[in-house]
């Protein structure tokens, strides 16, 4: 999804940034190895370190990229706008975020959003050199990881107000409060944005063969040591911290609803099942080729066939877990009755009643019925749902 060395997406800088001249147009022998030697020095200060070793030229990664990208991003920006701005609109103006999940639900939407916005910029940049300038690069750069942190750390918050909802319901009472959300939401954008500042701070565009490129540029006395710090950050913060999280919070609601025979429970042990399977399906194949990208090295002998295999590894794997932004409204949201049901209002209001103006009446009488159905009773249907 992202080189280790920076967060952004790998496939979209494999198509400019290993632009390399075949060495068969040099004209003699000392011009290739002067070009040798610009490679060399030149690998110091991008993403990209072989070592003593020549590079690969990355052709085939570079056209595989060129080829898949731009389409599966434009997918992923269609159905992840509407779907995570149609939560937004229902949170808002049918719930009126009256619960601590409403909360945290609202601003997953808004994690997602913020990680889609950046996804045409790279898209185009999968084809293309980098022609939005500086500053836009170092910006999205930031967006892209405020997006992908803060989604990860209110998924984790959604789990454990679902811990508390249902294991610990007396005390839940007090503090599934909607302002308890408000704190802990400010807290996690917060800390979202610390984890965000190095994509700001070592993004910077650079003409390498006469095209523009948009990577991460780290101090050259200690480039290793933030490429790994910064693999082993990610995957701590984004694969194994809510891995832990999820099975002890997951399995002492299990504990707790096995214990109640209703049919709503079940369908909460198989919500809660679901969304512990699209997260690690989605994320792990990343992880695991982000990790292997950037320790290859240590971990066996690289060649370019090697290496070329674990570029198109990141470039799949990066692809299928963008998709989980798209998935994320309906396994938090869509799968709630009540949302269905503002969703469905929200439709024949809106939508519907300007395609049949003749019976706008029926619509706002659906309306107020469905609206008139949330009371102080449902709390325990929300629990059941998850929502």
């Amino acid at each position: 999804m992202r080189t280790p060395a920076c967060f952004i997406p790998l496939t979209a800088k494999l198509s400019v940034s290993s632009s390399l001249t075949s060495f068969s147009s040099f004209p003699d022998k000392q011009a290739m190895e002067n070009h040798t030697t610009d490679l060399a020095d030149w690998s110091l200060t991008t993403e990209f370190d072989y070592g003593d070793s020549a590079p690969c030229m990355g052709t085939e990664e570079k056209h595989f990229a060129a080829n898949l990208l731009p389409p599966l991003y434009s997918l992923v920006v269609i159905f992840g706008l509407i779907g995570n701005m149609l939560v937004v609109l229902i949170l808002v103006k049918y719930k009126r975020l009256k619960s601590m999940t409403d909360i945290y639900l609202l601003n997953l939407a808004i994690s997602d959003l913020l990680f889609v916005f950046s996804l045409p910029f790279w898209a185009y940049y999968a084809v293309h050199d980098w022609i939005f300038g500086e500053a836009l690069c170092r910006i999205l750069s930031g967006v892209y990881l405020l997006g992908f942190y803060s989604g990860i750390f209110f998924i984790i918050l959604l789990t454990l107000d679902r811990y508390l909802a249902i294991v610990h319901a007396v005390f839940a009472l007090k503090a599934r409060t909607v302002t308890y959300g408000i704190l802990t939401s400010v807290v996690t954008w917060a800390v979202a944005i610390f984890a965000s500042v190095p994509g700001i701070v070592f993004h910077k565009t650079q003409k390498e063969n006469s095209r523009y490129t948009c990577s991460a540029h780290y101090p050259s006395d200690a480039t290793i040591n933030w490429k790994y710090s910064f693999t082993l950050n990610m995957n701590i913060l984004g694969l194994i911290v809510p891995m832990l999280i999820m099975i002890f919070s997951y399995s002492q609601i299990l504990k707790t609803l096995l214990r109640c025979k209703n049919e709503k429970k079940q369908k909460a042990v198989r919500l809660i099942f679901v969304i512990m399977v699209f997260y690690f399906i989605f994320w792990t194949p990343f992880h695991i080729s982000s990790f292997l990208h950037t320790f290859q090295s240590s971990l066996f002998v690289p060649n370019c066939e090697i290496k070329g295999e674990l570029e198109k590894a990141i470039q799949v794997t990066e692809t299928i877990s963008m998709i989980h932004c798209c998935i994320n409204p309906v396994i938090y949201a869509f799968v709630g009755e009540k949302f269905r049901k503002y969703l469905h209002s929200f439709f024949r209001k809106h939508v519907a009643a300007h395609l049949c103006k003749k019976c706008p009446t029926l619509y706002r009488e659906k309306l107020e019925r469905v609206s008139s159905t949330f009371t102080p009773s449902t709390a325990e249907h929300d629990i059941s749902t998850g929502l």
